[in-house]
Formats: C-alpha cells, sequence, structure tokens
C-alpha cells in the first residue's frame, strides 16, 4: 500500500512527538519505530526524519544530546519538551476530531444511498 505524500507530512509531527513521549530515541530507533507502529506500510528515510526533527526543535518541541549507543557509537539522542507535550496533546486533539469526521462519513458510505422523499 502507498500512503500519499500529504498524509505522511500531516502524521510526522504528531507520530515523532508521540514516539519521544514514550521515552528518549536516536533518527534510527525513530525510523524503526514507525516501520513497526505502520507494520511495514510506513517506511521514513532519514532526509524525511532530520529535518523534521530539527525543525520540532527549532520550535522548542523536542531537545537533542549527543550521546555514546552500547557498540560505543556517537548518537544524537531527542527527548520531548513540556511545549512538545503540550504541542502534542493538541496534535491528539485535532487529530481525534479528523478521524471521528472520517469514521462517520466512512460508515455513512457503507450504508445504502438513502432515497429522497419524492424522488423515486
Amino acid at each position: 500500500m502507498h500512503i500519499e505524500k500529504d498524509l505522511v507530512a500531516a502524521s510526522s509531527t504528531p507520530l515523532v512527538l508521540g514516539i519521544l513521549a514514550e521515552g528518549e530515541s536516536y533518527g534510527y530507533a525513530i525510523l524503526k519505530r514507525v516501520n513497526d507502529l505502520s507494520g511495514g506500510r510506513m517506511q521514513w528515510t532519514d532526509g524525511m526524519l532530520y529535518p523534521l526533527l530539527h525543525r520540532l526543535e527549532r520550535l522548542g518541541y523536542v531537545s537533542s544530546a549527543w550521546g555514546t549507543s552500547d557498540v560505543g557509537r556517537r548518537r544524537k539522542h531527542y527527548a520531548i519538551t513540556p511545549a512538545g507535550r503540550e504541542a502534542l496533546a493538541e496534535k491528539q486533539k485535532q487529530w481525534s476530531v479528523v478521524a471521528d469526521a472520517l469514521k462517520q462519513v466512512w460508515q455513512a458510505a457503507q450504508q445504502p444511498p438513502a432515497v429522497a422523499e419524492g424522488w423515486a
């Protein structure tokens, strides 16, 4: 299944903030988590993730610090900030409204069309 760019872009901020709300992480682990959460249907690239992380950092939603992995590699770790938690809560509210509206429309689309009075 192909997921359109617009949908990927719209969902990227709440996904990353949600992942970081689970605990600090680094780029590759975030990419892997997105892949896992989507059952492999969303495969982000470095070229998509890092500009997003940098933007979230500029907005004050994410902080970063260099650390060392278990095998001694330097990695930049990202963590959600209090402002990022507020932004995530707002995004959750917005996405809930969108998801509820889509659910209602899709359920209505499953029903046979109603015959308007006087049109039959």
